[in-house]
This record gives C-alpha cells, structure tokens and sequence, in this order.
C-alpha cells in the first residue's frame, strides 16, 4: 500500500527519559497533523546517546507507563523507537520498538555494539541475537540499529526473511571530512543506505538524531530512499527537522521487475558456503 512516513529527526536529553517523552509526544502529533502513517525516531530517542553509567538509570521495561503512552499513541500512527530496554534478568539492551494497533508488534535488540573510536557501547549494553524481519499493515519490514547496518549480513538476513522495508534507527556523531570536503559521516551513511536498498531491492527509511553531548555533535541527515537507491526525501544537516516522503509500492513493483536481484539470489547455495568456510575455520 501507498503511505506517508515521517522521520523525526529530533534532539534528545542526555538522561532525560520524561523530556524526551515529551519531544517524541510533539513530534508524533506533528507527523499525524501532516497526514503521516507512520513515524520513526532516531536510536534511544527516549534517553540520548552517550549514557555510559546512567544506563541502568534510564532503562525501560516493556511494560513501563512510557511503553503504554506509546502503545496508545500508536492506535492513531505506526511508530518506531529507539530506547534502553531492561530484562527480567536484569541486562539492559539497546532496542527499538515497533508500534502499531495499540500493541507492541516487534522488539530488535541491537546485535553490533561498537567500541572503537569514540564508541564504548559493549562496555554497558548486552548483545541482541537475531534479526527476524515481521508483518506490518504496510507489508513486511525489518529493524536495523545503526552499528547492524554496517554488516552485510544484517541486512542480507532481513531481506531473505521476506522483508521489502529496512528502518535503520541512528545515531551517528558527525566524524571526518570527505575529499568533497562533505562531513565524513553523512557521505558514508548515504552510500551505505543507497547501495543496500540497490542491492536488497528494498526500501530504507533512516532516521539520524542532531544535537550535541559532551561536545560530541550528531548530524541528522535522515533520509528515505526508494528501492532504486535514489533519495526521495533528505533531512536538513545539524539541525531539528521532521522528513516526510511518500512511499508508493509501485516503486517497489517496477524495481523488483527491472532488476530481480531478491529473485534471482540463491539461499541455498549461500547456507552451503558458508558451511564449508566455517568447517575450514574450525579446523
């Protein structure tokens, strides 16, 4: 089906879980006010970025009163969320949430915790372990949190489990400059989103946060981007905006015709391969 999306490219309080519900409360009413179907936030939206001991400070349970506004608010537009999540066994977990309905469709706990550079995130988070794509009353879709994305499989394994949409949530700090003399960051990113949706014939729909913690700047940039790898609709840089694209499964029909990539990739002798370098490795 044919729908409107929104990226909430906002700018979240470091710790400031009650703030930022209040953000994301007005960003949810804005993106429904412009006709939006769907809205997605940036990675911990609820809790900003570099937490490091406030971690176990800000950590949600999937029952909490916050997840309840949410499931509320998601009987009037379909959300996807980024926040700390906290277990019955006590790990905390970077996640994002999908909502629709008035219920909680779908958890992903982010599986690739960065610690190089300036990332520290295994030192206060567990590992998520799987990625399964899931059913959504615009088709099927898959959740990706910005460090996932960056391996190939990620991406690949939503893709063979069906899944025709990416939601990659985000919260990349703006690092380095390209030789066109374009922050480093945006220019990886957008490469990285074009090329899997090529690849995958897939859509991508990104949404990076702005702001600054502890001198440390995120750059926005969010962006949706059509099966064909072209951009249908950017985010400002550096600053606050809210993204809005229309999304029209035709697009997805003509690409899926024109370059068959998803029909044409062989799982089977994927699973072989990869069977035998890992009995070679083993040995």
């Amino acid at each position: 089906m044919d729908f409107t999306v929104a990226l909430a490219q906002i700018k979240p309080k470091l710790g400031c879980t009650d703030d930022n519900m209040a953000l994301v409360e007005a960003a949810i009413e804005e993106a429904i006010a412009e006709g939006a179907q769907l809205v997605v936030f940036p990675e911990l939206a609820l809790t900003g970025y570099f937490l490091k001991d406030l971690v176990p400070d800000v950590a949600l349970r999937l029952d909490s009163p916050q997840v309840d506004k949410l499931k509320l608010l998601s009987r009037r537009i379909s959300i996807a969320i980024g926040m700390v999540e906290v277990s019955a066994d006590y790990r905390f977990f970077n996640s994002a949430l999908y909502l629709e309905g008035g219920e909680l469709r779908h958890v992903h706990r982010k599986v690739y915790l960065p610690t190089y550079g300036l990332f520290d995130e295994q030192r206060y988070l567990a590992h998520g372990d799987r990625f399964r794509a899931f059913d959504t009353r615009f088709g099927r879709y898959g959740i990706l949190i910005c460090e996932d994305m960056w391996h190939l499989s990620a991406p690949y394994l939503l893709a063979m489990d069906n899944a025709t949409t990416l939601i990659c949530l985000s919260s990349s700090p703006g690092r380095g400059v390209s030789g066109t003399r374009e922050l480093g960051s945006s220019s990886a990113w957008q490469k990285l989103t074009s090329t899997t949706a090529m690849f995958l014939n897939c859509r991508v729909l990104y949404c990076n946060r702005v702001g600054y913690e502890d001198g440390i700047n995120f750059w926005g940039g969010s962006e949706v981007v059509a099966p064909s790898g072209a951009v249908t609709a950017r985010g400002a840089l550096m600053e606050e905006d809210l993204v809005l694209a229309r999304v029209e499964e035709g697009a997805l029909r003509r690409e899926r015709i024109f370059s068959p990539m998803m029909r044409d990739e062989n799982m089977d002798l994927t699973l072989k391969e990869l069977r035998r370098i890992d009995r070679e490795n083993s040995r």
